[in-house]
């Protein structure tokens, strides 16, 4: 039987990245237009830098981050892992903020035909400032699998996690139809703690676990520097998750994270000291090298976080949370 789907209609993210890539590109071909008479090389070097400002804006925070995860217990990386963090970041970047969120994100829709004899379908929940444009390489994949799945635009955009609790709770309902299974929740970033918000709110849903992929669940040091409701809630030791934890711990005193993956890197370059992406009682993973972004699209992350829907059936991740 088909169901009438509820997958994101609207997206005013992809609407505001639309505006900065167009404003960027016509701001780009002006220069070329007035300089390229006087001086070409001053005419191109101009538009490198509008194209590719952003690079350095990610070097600046692969420095705060090496510095700060020198007192981090994380292994250390080395000067040429982070270089290549940096590259990563450099190039995943315009994939997903400038084309993939902006311009695709309606693009590989969820699911809304259930599916007999299925395992757990999962629910894909992105971080700040992205919508579901940003998992089309997950979606893809899945679809070539047979898996389905459902998914979030976390919006308002700058307004706080608590709000998304009834974005998260509808796909994973809508998630739960298409098979009758528990899903996998597979979060980024702040995907993640809207992921603990919404089952701090309704913990008695079961799902056959969650996966966090550089989410901040002790912060972020950036999070100081935010004036947006939801970057302030991503402060270390802040109010929010001070609050956050309170709630988890009242309702699931013993190991709140058993059914947690948690993936880190010692190369995160928004989610630093890098511990902070991890949680006791939790599998935390390390991956060496790697990206905010990127980490989202390592190949080990996307093969063992996947690799999850086989054990349906078999894992006490299944049980509810109470």
């Amino acid at each position: 039987m088909q169901t009438r789907s509820t997958s994101p209609k609207t997206s005013a993210l992809a609407r505001l990245q639309q505006v900065l890539v167009v404003t960027t590109l016509l701001a780009c071909a002006a220069w070329l237009l007035l300089w390229w008479p006087r001086s070409p090389w001053w005419a191109l070097g101009g538009a490198f830098a509008l194209l590719a400002g952003y690079a350095l804006a990610l070097a600046l925070e692969v420095l705060a981050a090496a510095r700060l995860n020198r007192s981090d217990p994380t292994p250390q990386a080395s000067g040429l892992q982070w270089l290549g963090a940096w590259w990563q970041e450099v190039k995943a970047a315009p994939q997903v903020f400038a084309w993939r969120q902006p311009f695709r994100w309606a693009a590989l829709p969820d699911d809304d035909v259930p599916v007999a004899g299925a395992g757990p379908a999962v629910v894909f929940i992105h971080g700040f400032v992205c919508n579901r444009g940003f998992w089309h390489p997950w979606m893809r994949r899945l679809r070539r699998q047979g898996v389905p799945y459902t998914s979030v635009n976390l919006e308002p955009v700058f307004g706080h996690i608590n709000d998304y609790v009834p974005l998260v709770a509808d796909a994973v309902r809508r998630a739960r139809a298409l098979t009758g299974r528990p899903p996998l929740l597979i979060c980024h970033s702040m995907g993640g703690l809207a992921a603990r918000a919404w089952l701090t709110s309704e913990p008695g849903v079961p799902v056959h676990g969650v996966v966090t992929i550089g989410s901040p669940h002790r912060g972020t040091w950036l999070g100081r520097f935010s004036r947006v409701a939801n970057g302030r809630e991503m402060r270390m030791a802040g109010d929010w998750l001070r609050d956050l934890q309170a709630r988890e711990a009242v309702q699931r005193p013993v190991n709140p994270y058993g059914r947690f993956v948690c993936w880190y890197a010692n190369t995160d370059n928004i989610v630093f000291p890098a511990s902070t992406a991890t949680l006791p009682g939790a599998d935390n993973r390390l991956v060496r090298g790697a990206a905010h972004v990127a980490m989202a699209f390592h190949p080990r992350v996307m093969d063992e976080s996947l690799g999850m829907l086989a054990s349906a059936g078999s894992s006490p991740s299944e049980r509810t949370a109470s």
